[in-house]
């Protein structure tokens, strides 16, 4: 059954600056700016007269189409807390005998990781653009490493590259744990 009009609105938080033009979003904060194309979404998207809040609106839509409602507002909750405090994601190397060793680039953009089940191939993975990757303190966490960024999906993305490269073929994974695993994922600037 169609709905005739639906809509959610999400205030903005201040410190923050909401552009917006032809369904392409910026938002601009303290910690840098996000953009996302939300140009391929069929929804009314528009920021309120005094900029405090954005309104997201669907007309005769169905039960899906009126889910992307709130799939669409929770994007703008995650670019918000992105611009203002970041993420941060903690990932941990697991292995039974050969010690695995990882190697970061000065620039902190680029990882790689060797003598992963004593193969001599070297695992490199990019980061993707705005994440970077970096050691924990060895006196807190041996074998851990932090990525950051602002942007949750290209932080997720980041650490689903790094974990895939170091998966375990051809033996059985229950006994092989070996492998590079997320450990804790957390909002920065909140206390742990």
């Amino acid at each position: 059954m169609k709905v005739i009009n639906s809509s959610d609105t999400i205030d903005i938080p201040e410190q923050v600056t909401v552009e917006i033009k032809s369904r392409k979003v910026r938002v601009k904060g303290p910690r840098g700016t996000l953009t996302k194309d939300l140009s391929h979404i069929n929804l009314d998207i528009c920021v309120s007269k005094d900029k405090k809040s954005i309104t997201v609106e669907r007309w005769n839509g169905g039960r899906r189409d009126l889910a992307v409602i709130r799939t669409v507002c929770s994007h703008f909750k995650n670019m918000f807390t992105g611009v203002l405090k970041g993420y941060q994601t903690k990932m941990k190397f697991v292995y039974a005998h050969f010690p695995v060793n990882a190697n970061i680039t000065p620039d902190n953009k680029v990882i790689e990781i060797r003598n992963f089940l004593g193969e001599k191939i070297v695992r490199r993975v990019e980061c993707q653009p705005g994440v970077t990757v970096e050691r924990s303190d060895p006196q807190k966490a041996k074998d851990e490493i932090i990525l950051t960024s602002n942007d949750i999906e290209a932080l997720g993305i980041t650490a689903a590259q790094i974990h895939q490269s170091c998966l375990v073929k051809n033996k059985d994974i229950r006994k092989f744990l070996d492998g590079v695993y997320v450990s804790e994922k957390l909002v920065m600037g909140q206390d742990e």
